[in-house]
């Protein structure tokens, strides 16, 4: 790494989070108590992260209780890196959207890599992020909320260092968060970035004339200042076809003729920075294409790609596999005991939809494993339904799975895996817990 670059990546880790705040916020989750109701630590009795992590607590040790989500850290670790790799080799930033973990843990582990900020969805979701230490938060989604503007009026004017960047896609939003603004004494300008979006899908203007309308009112308040064009290319769908292909990087042509537009005209600074954003888990190679070069810095806000998965994403990634340096592996795991065999072909689980994401795909078998620890054949095993607390697996009427073997499933779409579970064991290869992930929704 050059002088300048080692300077540059400085600037960007120095304003992108507080590496002290967020040091003693970490520290403040490892010490803080892991009560007996939080799911899977029953049998633990009152402990810590910390001191699971010191005793190297074992997944099948006899102390954690079943259903149970875990984190594999050789994959957490890679997907990481891989991504702070591929994003520095095509020189976009990395804002991950925080709302698929809402984990201080995890997001401490992206920011240390190198992330230029985090994202948001919702103005709770910045309050989170600002309380353990990050300095810059881009706030995905519009802000109406009068309390919510409030606490950011507040916070921006107390805290020289923070810098929320928000978005707006009306005149009337815009109207809506200068007056509130003014009403609760907002001392500096709240930088936004104009969000574009697609007829009949989510939030944006529908046009670029609408984007600039919704600029233009921007300009005229003395509480906000255009940073950029957004937009969430994801709402064109999840495949990767070649019309689909073509359909997101228009999308990203556009708001990249849109970023340039408002700077030419004259809406954004031309001192400031000019920020040009999108970016999910699933098109983020065709939004570094579409939107990296002069004069703008790019800023993607994949998520996902922090576990991956093996529904939504697994089968849709950008990268290469088979040994490629960019490669995304899934992480996430939950384990349930096999609860009853009731008919031949057919085992019940105890984990259901409060423990597994269902809203994209069923969850898959991974292993079945007896309680002396062999692996039982799960060949041809498929969870076919879930109830509240059960999942129904369909076997082969001869599979040697018994009551009491534990299931290991794979899941489709962490954004909502995580939000099931407050408390997650991170393992190594040796099933030992190498740390423990809060989450905070």
């Amino acid at each position: 790494m050059t002088e300048r670059s080692e300077v540059r990546a400085q600037h960007r880790m120095t304003h992108a989070y507080d590496p002290g705040a967020l040091s003693t916020a970490l520290h403040a989750w490892r010490e803080r108590p892991i009560e007996p109701f939080e799911t899977g630590f029953t049998g633990t009795g009152a402990t810590t992260a910390a001191e699971l992590v010191d005793r190297k607590v074992r997944l099948r040790g006899g102390e954690l209780t079943f259903p149970l989500m875990v984190i594999r850290e050789s994959a957490l670790s890679s997907n990481i890196a891989t991504l702070a790799a591929w994003c520095a080799d095509q020189r976009v930033e990395l804002a991950p959207h925080g709302k698929t973990t809402m984990s201080p843990e995890l997001i401490a582990r992206q920011l240390e890599a190198g992330a230029w900020g985090v994202t948001a969805a919702t103005i709770g979701q910045v309050r989170a992020y600002v309380d353990f230490g990050v300095r810059r938060v881009v706030l995905a989604n519009q802000l109406v909320d009068p309390a919510g503007i409030g606490w950011l009026a507040r916070a921006t004017t107390e805290d020289p260092d923070l810098t929320v960047i928000g978005y707006v896609d009306s005149r009337e939003g815009v109207a809506l968060l200068d007056r509130e603004l003014t009403r609760h004494g907002a001392t500096r300008r709240l930088p936004v970035l104009v969000e574009l979006g697609l007829t009949g899908r989510r939030t944006g203007a529908r046009s670029m004339e609408a984007a600039m309308a919704v600029a233009q009112a921007v300009a005229n308040t003395s509480t906000l200042a255009v940073a950029g064009a957004t937009g969430y290319e994801g709402v064109v769908g999840h495949g990767r076809t070649p019309e689909q292909l073509d359909a997101v990087a228009a999308f990203c042509r556009d708001i990249r003729a849109l970023g340039l537009r408002l700077r030419d005209e004259g809406l954004v600074d031309p001192a400031q920075e000019l920020l040009l954003s999108a970016g999910g888990s699933t098109y983020f190679d065709v939004v570094a294409r579409e939107l990296v070069g002069d004069p703008a810095t790019a800023v993607l806000r994949s998520g996902g790609y922090v576990t991956h998965d093996e529904g939504l994403y697994g089968p849709s990634t950008p990268l290469p596999t088979g040994g490629s340096p960019y490669e995304l592996r899934a992480a996430l795991e939950v384990w349930a005991y096999v609860l009853s065999r009731p008919e031949a072909g057919r085992a019940l689980v105890g984990a259901g939809r409060r423990d597994l994401p269902f809203d994209v795909e069923l969850p898959v078998v991974y292993r079945i494993v007896s309680p002396e620890g062999s692996e039982r054949h799960a060949v041809g095993a498929v969870v076919s339904a879930l109830n509240d607390q059960h999942a129904f697996i369909d076997l082969p009427r001869d599979a040697e799975v018994a009551v009491g073997d534990l299931v290991a499933f794979g899941i489709s779409h962490p954004c909502t895996a995580f939000d099931k579970w407050r408390v997650i064991p991170v393992l190594d290869d040796d099933d030992r817990i190498v740390e423990i992930a809060h989450t905070l929704f």
